[in-house]
Order: C-alpha cells, then sequence, then structure tokens
C-alpha cells in the first residue's frame, strides 16, 4: 500500500501513470474549501497544483467572515487598500492579518480570527470594562499583579 501511494505524489513517474500533480488547479481549490485553513497549508507543501490553489482567493475568502471588509477597514487602517508596493492584498495575507491579535481601544481590547474555525475572537481587560449600577470608587482598586495578561 506505501508504495502505490508514493507513486501518486510524482507527478508523471516513471510509470507514466496519473499523479497528485495531475489533478486540475480548480479541483484541488473545490476540495480545500472544506478543509481547514492548516490542512490547506499542510497540503499547499505536496505539490505545485496544491500550492496554486492554496494561494487562490476563491478558496480563502469562504475562511473568511463575511463582515470581514469592514474588519479590515477597522483593524488595519494603514493597509486597507494596498501593501508597501500598492498591489492589492490576497485574501490570503488578510486572513493572515486578521489571525492577528490586533489591538483596539488603546490596547484594552484584541480582537483575531481563529485559524480553524474562522470564528471573531476577542479578549476584553477588566479597565475596558464597566459595570452598570455601581460606580461608587470605594469598591473599585486597581492591584497590579503578575498574573495578569
Amino acid at each position: 500500500m506505501g508504495a502505490s501511494l508514493s507513486n501518486l505524489t510524482e507527478c508523471s513517474g516513471a510509470s507514466g501513470g496519473p499523479g497528485l500533480g495531475d489533478i486540475p488547479e480548480s479541483c484541488v481549490a473545490c476540495v480545500f474549501m472544506h478543509l481547514t485553513p492548516p490542512e490547506i497549508c499542510n497540503l499547499a507543501r505536496l505539490n505545485r497544483a496544491f500550492r496554486g490553489a492554496a494561494s487562490s482567493d476563491y478558496v480563502w475568502e469562504s475562511k473568511l467572515p463575511p463582515n470581514y471588509p469592514l474588519l479590515r477597514s477597522i483593524l488595519l487602517p494603514s493597509s486597507s487598500s494596498s501593501s508597501a508596493n500598492n498591489s492589492p492584498l490576497s485574501k490570503k495575507s488578510v486572513f493572515a492579518l486578521l489571525s492577528r491579535p490586533l489591538p483596539l481601544d488603546d490596547g484594552t481590547k484584541e480582537v483575531w480570527l481563529n485559524r480553524v474555525t474562522g470564528g471573531l475572537c476577542m479578549s476584553i481587560s477588566a479597565k475596558a470594562m464597566t459595570i452598570t449600577g455601581i460606580e461608587d470608587r470605594r469598591y473599585w482598586t486597581w492591584i497590579p499583579t503578575e498574573e495578569s495578561r
């Protein structure tokens, strides 16, 4: 079984039979639509067709949340229209940028995309929270500790 599997990874080996490299890039992209981003990145290392499909905007747009243009404009204002060389960012690059924790509201909040699910995650510091109804400052004192963050 192992020998027959290794023959599949060769493009057009000595046997002259088809291999994984012979699968059309559009078919690979359709399969990638059903995989998680880490799985896509791992498979992109196999061959040229997989690498090309893994770079497709079609694949990565499906991994971004529906409101990603709004998130991009709020969280990445300096790179909202282009990168340093005036070329538009690919959807894969946008996913990578949004997957890093990005600070909001003077660093009291952080927002990022979950790399596996594509869901939006948020971390809110205690100083960013307000508790309604209890405005008496006698009950609230900030005690810095080594355990925070």
